[in-house]
């Protein structure tokens, strides 16, 4: 997966570069390289702690957020493994709650690197194998696991036997990997499933579902699907959670969007399966608790709030799938219900996204776009959409719009306007744009 734009350079990024080299000319999705890897490190993937295995296209990050939270809020000590980072490669790895540090993760990437000796390897696959490692070597409670692409033959799946699987929402993304149907996708994802090991399921659109249930049935992973085994919903200000067990009244998610019911629900599901001796405290805390960079994030505080009118909201999102934007569209909608504002849009996005799709949901509910190219070139090296796609896509929804160089001066462009009420600004489109936000406000990840 690629890096993200912004933060300083350490050690650790600068052999991440290093890696380049070594990388595939044609990625071909395999477990070989991997596997050949951690052989020759002792196989680091069997001395794990217990591990709940996270695969889907959207909501992994903040499944994976809810289950952390839970996790410490019970006293647990807990590493994390997710992809991509936002502003420096070491958010990728929490050792027991805290993001490793340059020196130790540079001095795993080296070991790494004198293993390989130079065979052909992605950069995922080593700086998987650097974390497995880690992770191996460093005592905690659980490992929270993400899938970076696809399932079935990404880095991530070479642990035999995790506690619990779970699959969030399968959706049209990295179709040039994963295959260019919902189904096909849903099968690359369903390749985490497990003989014996508890499979939690998240909201599918019924396509995805099929897939899933008949992969869960041939490798004999015992699945709980949500809305038949399991479900939450909201009622009277608190999260109502309900499954075989019983239920448990909760706060509602910390995290912004009606969407993370289901998230949170996943997570839910998940830690009763692999963990089920947590009190229903912890579940309390931890939803109350959880915290996710760039999933409908606030920015209250940093250089570029401030460019904005007085009383003026400022919300971060790295959605950038069709899915992504009825999520995001549905969120706001839900913002507007409580309080009506001036929906803008900042945006910039990959050239392999489709901004169309993306797009098409905000119609009737923002009321214009500023288009922004994204620093640097991209995960994959396909570069940004110029600004003038992303208004054409805009323009096709029914939505006015504009270019600007980069994030501030469009917040500065925005802010030159007189507005009857102060507007709500929301910049999406790219977790690569996501990082470069939270570089330049300097409120990265922690």
């Amino acid at each position: 997966m690629g890096a993200m734009a912004g933060g300083p350079a350490g050690a650790a990024d600068a052999l991440v570069a290093r890696f380049l080299p070594l990388h595939p000319k044609r990625i071909d999705l395999s477990l070989g390289r991997i596997e050949r890897l951690l052989a020759g490190l002792g196989h680091p993937e069997r001395r794990l702690p217990p591990v709940i295995h996270v695969a889907g296209t959207n909501g992994k990050g903040s499944t994976v957020a809810f289950m952390r939270a839970v996790l410490e809020a019970a006293g647990r000590r807990v590493h994390v493994y997710t992809s991509p980072h936002l502003v420096r490669f070491h958010e990728r790895i929490r050792l027991a709650g805290r993001l490793v540090s340059d020196e130790v993760l540079a001095e795993a990437f080296a070991r790494c690197e004198a293993v390989n000796a130079g065979q052909g390897i992605s950069v995922f696959e080593i700086t998987t194998a650097a974390a497995l490692l880690l992770f191996a070597e460093h005592t905690a409670d659980a490992l929270l696991l993400e899938v970076g692409l696809g399932g079935r033959y990404d880095a991530t799946n070479v642990v035999p036997r995790p506690l619990a699987t779970v699959i969030t929402p399968v959706s049209m993304d990295h179709r040039e990997f994963l295959g260019a149907t919902v189904a096909a996708i849903a099968g690359e994802k369903a390749g985490i499933l497990k003989r014996g090991v508890p499979a939690v399921v998240a909201e599918q659109c019924d396509e995805a579902r099929a897939v899933i249930e008949r992969e869960a049935a041939r490798v004999g992973a015992p699945a709980v699907f949500a809305g038949q085994d399991f479900s939450a919903g909201e009622e009277r200000g608190r999260l109502v959670y309900q499954d075989g067990q019983g239920l448990l009244d909760l706060p509602l998610p910390r995290l912004a969007g009606r969407h993370q019911h289901g998230n949170a629900a996943a997570a839910v599901a998940a830690l009763r399966a692999a963990f089920p001796d947590l009190p229903a405290s912890a579940y309390e805390a931890g939803l109350s608790r959880a915290e996710w960079p760039a999933r409908l994030q606030p920015l209250k505080r940093g250089p570029l709030p401030a460019l904005l009118p007085a009383g003026s909201e400022l919300w971060l999102d790295g959605g950038h799938n069709a899915a992504g934007g009825r999520i995001l569209a549905e969120a706001l909608a839900e913002m507007e219900e409580r309080q009506a504002r001036p929906l803008l849009l900042v945006c910039g996005m990959l050239a392999t996204k489709d901004p169309d799709a993306f797009l098409a949901p905000f119609a009737g509910l923002a009321q214009e776009i500023i288009a922004v190219p994204i620093a640097g070139e991209g995960e994959g090296g396909g570069g940004a959409h110029d600004p003038d796609r992303l208004l054409a896509a805009a323009a096709a929804a029914g939505i006015a719009g504009a270019r600007c160089p980069d994030v501030p001066s469009a917040l500065r462009f925005l802010a030159a306007r007189k507005w009857p009420v102060a507007p709500r600004v929301l910049v999406a489109g790219s977790l690569h744009l996501a990082g470069e936000v939270l570089g330049l406000n300097g409120t990265p990840p922690e």
